[in-house]
């Protein structure tokens, strides 16, 4: 019988006992059948003396027998006493064991007992939207002002107007790390830049320039001019205001729709907004439900298995943010600011598998392939979305 011990919560610990002589006589073994092949300088194939053969490879090959018959005694041990291993387990050699043997602990977590809680009384509420002509219309005044047109004019600037500048700014007389610009863009009261900043290029036109004094919030995210106050020399470049696009037969065409009907547009859009809202409306429900099962089902759950998880989260976002262009390291990515998600999709993950294995439920292939022919409508859909998100007006 493997001799287990209950440590604290979900951890085990398995001791295992290696007779040194097995170990000895395998490591003899693989030496002996490595020599047979093995070439060395000076020597003529499978004729390098044994000696010299255990010299070169002897702890290496010591190394892998034992690697190789702790993890079957750890396999054994678990399969014997009947347990789910969680993670990977951490082998340890016992110190002052007898010669004779050796001594090894393997401590590691189990899988927690998932007993379904009762959701009898669960009530999941199916929001009831429907896609009417406002919500088109929306839609199109989206789709327009993604497709906004600015023009140069020749007057003061006001909300709304991107403006083009040049900027010099100054903390008692001296330049500072992002104070200073050329042929910077930006639309006032579009809250991007410091509500000082866009009420001194307020009502300046073309060619204009001022100097005016703002103050850095105590706040502010540049920790350098925090709380300071700065002198800038402003000059305006140029000043444009936004145009919508006509709702005409050549926008229709901008969002793919190629003879340019109005009717036909709407249609798509409509299409869209409701397959879109379909996808929100699951989405909602589906969280739910899985809110409903975590709620019911309280389990404990192997530290190994959110280390784990929350360690995939993290490469996750990494690449995510490489995608995009940042480098490894600019933006540190901790894996405890994704633990409570990774407990969540723990926690689920031995949710839904034991729902899975005590109610039998497995896909049938007419409901695979319906799922795969949904996804694919709804991505090509989506493909045409964003084509019409992205597509600029000339």
């Amino acid at each position: 019988m493997a001799n287990v011990e209950t440590l604290e919560g979900l951890e085990r610990r398995v001791s295992m006992t290696l007779p040194a002589n097995d170990i000895e006589r395998q490591v003899d073994e693989r030496l002996k059948k490595l020599a047979r092949n093995i070439r060395m300088p000076g020597f003529r194939p499978g004729k390098v003396p044994m000696k010299i053969v255990a010299q070169t490879y002897g702890p290496q090959v010591r190394s892998e027998v034992l690697s190789d018959a702790v993890q079957k005694a750890f396999t054994d041990a678990v399969k014997e006493a009947n347990l789910k291993v969680a993670g990977y387990p951490r082998i340890e050699k016992k110190d002052g064991a007898d010669a004779a043997a050796l001594e090894f602990s393997a401590t590691f977590e189990v899988y927690p007992e998932v007993k379904l809680g009762d959701l009898a009384s669960v009530a999941i509420e199916r929001p009831q939207v429907s896609v009417d002509d406002a919500a088109v219309e929306k839609t199109i005044g989206i789709l327009r002002k993604q497709r906004t047109r600015f023009v140069s004019v020749a007057r003061g600037a006001k909300e709304g107007d991107r403006l083009t500048v040049d900027f010099d700014g100054t903390i008692d007389g001296q330049p500072f790390a992002g104070g200073k610009a050329e042929n910077f863009v930006f639309a006032l009261g579009e809250g991007r830049m410091l509500p000082e900043f866009d009420a001194a290029a307020r009502g300046m036109s073309e060619g204009e320039s001022k100097s005016f004094e703002l103050g850095f919030p105590e706040d502010y995210h540049g920790k350098e001019v925090a709380g300071k106050r700065a002198s800038f020399q402003l000059t305006v470049k140029k000043v444009e205001e936004p145009q919508l696009p006509e709702l005409d037969a050549e926008f229709a065409k901008t969002l793919g729709v190629g003879d340019g009907d109005l009717d036909k547009m709407r249609e798509e859009i409509r299409a869209n907004v409701e397959r879109e809202t379909a996808k929100r409306v699951e989405a909602r429900v589906k969280s739910q439900v899985l809110q409903a099962l975590l709620d019911a089902t309280p389990l404990e759950l192997p530290k190994s298995l959110i280390q784990m998880e929350a360690q995939q989260l993290v490469e996750r976002a990494g690449a995510y943010l490489q995608a995009r262009g940042l480098k490894p390291g600019q933006v540190p990515l901790d894996p405890a600011a994704f633990e409570q998600t990774a407990k969540r999709r723990v926690a689920l993950g031995l949710i839904i598998g034991e729902l899975a294995r005590t109610e039998n439920l497995q896909p049938k292939p007419a409901e695979v392939r319906a799922v795969v022919e949904q996804e694919a409508h709804s991505r090509s859909g989506s493909r045409r979305w964003k084509v019409w998100r992205s597509k600029p007006m000339s």
